[in-house]
């Protein structure tokens, strides 16, 4: 099964030195799943990547799951409802959210409060 990494897990494992990057490597080889990301998080980490010169080559191998449009339908639905909850969302984390609960994954992130609204549509994270 796969396990959709966020960008702030995949920052800290392509870092070098990082005890957060190395913890998450060692949760995710004592798990049976295999971490992908989304093409959202492409994005975000690509950018990152790009501004600052790093090597692509290791961030390249993870598998990449696609936004589709059954994502899109589902992604509008959890942000607004995250907003009218009180609880605001940023789109992209709606976005990864979709992602994962249409395909029936998990989501490692470090953020989880910025995933936290979308639990009770489906979402499940990764450790609990």
């Amino acid at each position: 099964m796969l396990i959709i990494l966020d960008s702030d897990v995949v920052i800290e494992v392509l870092q070098k030195k990082s005890p957060k990057g190395d913890e998450a490597v060692k949760q995710i080889l004592s798990s049976s799943e295999q971490p992908c990301i989304t093409v959202i998080t492409l994005h975000e980490v690509l950018l990152g990547l790009y501004k600052y010169g790093r090597p692509l080559r290791e961030f390249l191998q993870f598998p990449v799951l696609d936004y589709t449009k059954k994502d899109a339908v589902l992604s509008s639905k959890l942000e607004l409802e995250a907003e009218k909850s009180g609880n605001p969302a940023l789109r992209t984390d709606a976005m990864i959210a979709a992602i994962a609960i249409n395909n029936g994954l998990s989501v490692y992130t470090f953020n989880v409060k910025h995933f936290v609204a979308f639990k009770t549509q489906g979402l499940k994270l990764f450790g609990e």
